[in-house]
């Protein structure tokens, strides 16, 4: 008897509270999705990342024992001002492409890739890329093909949304694939989720309450909610990140801080600024899960006041001067549907509440009145 009271009170307890439970169990589900995915890369692409930097450190040595009148020194600072350049799609090498990278169709190009957030134009570096190809690194230091190991000498290499980050095997990019077509509708059911919450506790309810409680006006209320949402997110996730940058990353000033901040959390992810890539950064795995928290929490952050202004009411006025409008036909056969299933769920429960009644009902045999033929018909 106490179990079966007690089965029953579980079950109510979550289908009372069932919306909850889900949003744990998605919000579970994505960590461990991430989680997957980066024990999965991690296992896979680490020893080609240490094959490779073992076949560097060969040929760094080889190259200076061939040339002994270059100090280790002076050939890292002339390697490291290449390197720099080449983040920026410009090459010494003399095979390079003599295309610029900011003539009119590259600018071009760079301002949609901009606006539509898919970041590309940022790692193509095409000055670079005719020296690429096939060729490795023993190809750019001393000209000759080392077997094994092919790394392009383009700005390609850096592809990633974020520094050098791309996967080097075949099976890296395989699984990479796979695992963003399950993991970007994942990404935005949970991204979605979670900013609809936040809404909901953030913007309408204060909305609201300051609507009821002291009885201003409902848009003037918003108006002001969203200027000081606005004026928070951007404090809490643009300056006084920004600020923190400039301080941990020695090479960056304010505005290169900013300018990280913004850009990666407008998505638009151009990878030439990537913190936590010091020589000598403390505490660097710390440092880049403190990094990623921050990332997806100024992501949620943004995408709430985004939300939060579509709602106001002078921009819905805005955005239906540009919509299609629709014909009178149409409108009313969607008022037509919308009746016909109200009243259709309307019977649906009229009918289930007398089922309900008449099994809660003591049985009892009742006999028919005796009704005239003409009572009956009619």
């Amino acid at each position: 008897m106490l179990q079966s009271l007690a089965g029953s009170s579980c079950v109510r307890l979550v289908e009372r509270h069932r919306s909850a439970w889900c949003f744990g169990f998605l919000v579970l589900g994505y960590l461990l999705y991430l989680v997957f995915g980066a024990v999965v890369f991690s296992s896979v692409e680490l020893p080609y990342e240490d094959l490779l930097r073992q076949e560097l450190r060969k040929l760094k040595r080889r190259f200076l024992e061939e040339h002994e009148c270059l100090s280790e020194p002076q050939l890292e600072q002339f390697l490291g001002r290449v390197l720099e350049a080449s983040n920026y799609g410009v090459s010494v090498l003399s095979n390079a492409s003599g295309n610029w990278n900011w003539d009119f169709t590259s600018a071009l190009f760079f301002a949609s890739t901009v606006l539509s957030t898919t970041a590309a134009s940022g790692r193509e570096h095409r000055g670079v890329q005719g020296a690429s190809g096939g060729q490795n690194c023993s190809a750019i230091l001393n000209g000759q093909q080392a077997p094994g190991i092919h790394l392009a000498a383009s700005g390609n290499y850096n592809a990633g949304c974020y520094g050098h980050t791309v996967p080097l095997s075949d099976g890296g990019k395989a699984f990479c694939i796979i695992y963003s077509v399950i993991g970007i509708p994942f990404t935005l059911l949970f991204l979605t989720a979670v900013v609809q919450r936040v809404t909901v506790h953030v913007t309408r309810r204060p909305v609201l309450y300051f609507h009821i409680r002291w009885g201003f006006s409902k848009q003037v209320v918003a108006i002001v909610h969203a200027v000081l949402l606005g004026f928070v997110t951007v404090s809490c996730f643009f300056f006084i990140p920004a600020a923190v940058f400039s301080v941990l990353e020695d090479d960056w000033n304010f505005l290169e801080s900013f300018y990280f901040c913004f850009i990666s959390l407008s998505t638009i992810g151009l990878g030439d600024y990537v913190p936590g890539e010091g020589y000598n950064q403390k505490f660097r795995e710390l440092y880049k899960i403190g990094i990623t928290c921050y990332l997806l929490l100024g992501l949620i952050a943004m995408l709430v006041v985004l939300e939060t202004f579509c709602e106001l009411h002078e921009l819905k006025k805005f955005r239906k001067m540009f919509y299609v409008k629709k014909d009178k036909d149409e409108d009313q056969v969607h008022i037509m549907e919308h009746d016909q299933l109200s009243f259709s769920s309307i019977t649906e429960q009229v009918a289930g509440l007398k089922e309900e009644q008449k099994q809660n009902e003591p049985f009892v045999a009742s006999q028919s009145p005796p009704y005239e033929d003409g009572s009956a018909n009619h």
